[in-house]
C-alpha cells in the first residue's frame, strides 16, 4: 500500500512539473508575442492589399493558402534554422536581429517618405487580382514571400526574449508564437477583407433602415480602417525596429545611443510609467526614422549608379 502511496505522489509531482512547464510556456510565448507586437501589425497590415481586386468567393480560399505558407514559413524553415544557429553560432543572433531592426526601420522610413514626395514605387501599389488560376497563384506567392520576411523578424525577435531558455522549451515557446501569431493575423485579416462584403450584404438585404445604414456606414468606414492600420503598421515598425536597433549596437559595443535613450526616459520618470513608455516609444520611432532614412539614401543611391 506504501508503494502504491509513494507511486502516486510520484505522480501527482510529475503532474505539477508537467503544469509548471505548461505555465512556462505559454508565459514565454505571450511574452515573445507581445515583444513582436510591432511586426504583427506591420503583418496585418500588409496582407490585405495583396487581396484588393480578388473576386470575394476567391478571397477566404486565398487566405487559407497563405496560412498554409505562413505555418511552413515559420514551422518548416525559420524554426529549425533559429534553433540550430542557436546552438551552433549564438554570436549571430545579434547580428541577425540589427539587420531585422535594420529593415524594418528602412520599411518604415521608406513608406514616410514616399508618403511625405508623394513617390510610389510601381510594385508597391497593391497587385491586383487578375482573373484566372495564374494570376491567383503569383499572387499567393508574393503575398507568401513577404509573410515569410515579416515571419523571419517576429521568430527572431520572440527568440531572443526567450534565450534564457533551455531548448526544447525554446523549440515550444517559438513554436507556440508561430500557430499563435499566424492564427490572429490572419484572423484579422479576413476579417478586415471580408468587413465591406458583410457591409455590403446588410446594406442591400437587411430588413431594417437601421440595419442597412449600418451596413452602408461599414462599407464606407473600411477605406480609412485600412489607412489607419497603414499608419499604425508604419509607426510600429519604425518603433520596434529603431528599438532593436538600439539595444543590438548596444551589444555590439556601440552603447552611446542607447545610454542616450535611458537617460532621456529616467529623466521623465517622475511623470509616471505611461509617460515614461511613450517617451521610450517616441526615441525609439524617432531613431528608427533616422536610422531608416540613411539606408533608404544608401539603397537610392546603389540604384542611381546601377542605373
Amino acid at each position: 500500500m506504501s508503494g502504491l502511496i509513494a507511486l502516486l505522489d510520484d505522480v501527482a509531482a510529475l503532474a505539477r512539473l508537467a503544469a509548471a512547464s505548461v505555465d512556462d510556456v505559454a508565459a514565454g510565448a505571450a511574452k515573445a508575442s507581445a515583444k513582436a507586437a510591432g511586426v504583427v501589425v506591420d503583418d496585418a497590415a500588409v496582407t490585405p492589399q495583396y487581396l484588393e481586386g480578388a473576386a470575394a468567393q476567391r478571397e477566404l480560399p486565398m487566405i487559407l493558402r497563405i496560412v498554409r505558407g505562413s505555418l511552413r514559413n515559420k514551422l518548416v524553415f525559420i524554426l529549425p534554422g533559429l534553433l540550430l544557429l542557436d546552438w551552433l553560432a549564438p554570436w549571430a543572433l545579434p547580428w541577425l536581429l540589427l539587420a531585422g531592426g535594420t529593415y524594418l526601420s528602412f520599411e518604415g522610413a521608406e513608406k514616410v517618405w514616399h508618403k511625405l514626395t508623394g513617390h510610389h514605387e510601381p510594385q508597391e501599389d497593391t497587385p491586383a487580382v487578375e482573373q484566372g488560376p495564374e494570376a491567383e497563384d503569383k499572387v499567393v506567392r508574393g503575398a507568401i514571400t513577404t509573410d515569410f520576411i515579416l515571419s523571419l523578424e517576429i521568430m527572431v525577435i520572440s527568440m531572443n526574449e526567450v534565450s534564457d531558455q533551455g531548448f526544447w522549451m525554446k523549440a515550444a515557446i517559438l513554436a507556440i508564437v508561430a500557430v499563435v501569431i499566424t492564427v490572429a493575423v490572419y484572423g484579422a485579416v479576413a476579417l478586415i477583407v471580408k468587413m465591406d462584403d458583410v457591409g455590403l450584404h446588410l446594406q442591400e438585404n437587411a430588413h431594417t433602415s437601421g440595419a442597412r445604414r449600418f451596413g452602408l456606414g461599414l462599407v464606407k468606414a473600411m477605406p480609412v480602417v485600412m489607412g489607419v492600420i497603414s499608419v499604425i503598421g508604419t509607426v510600429a515598425m519604425l518603433w520596434v525596429g529603431g528599438h532593436i536597433v538600439l539595444m543590438e549596437l548596444a551589444t555590439l559595443g556601440l552603447p552611446w545611443l542607447y545610454e542616450l535613450q535611458h537617460t532621456i526616459v529616467h529623466a521623465v520618470e517622475g511623470a509616471g510609467s505611461v509617460v515614461a513608455w511613450l517617451v521610450e516609444t517616441l526615441t525609439s520611432a524617432i531613431w528608427g526614422l533616422v536610422w531608416g532614412s540613411l539606408v533608404v539614401a544608401v539603397v537610392g543611391l546603389v540604384r542611381r549608379l546601377r542605373a
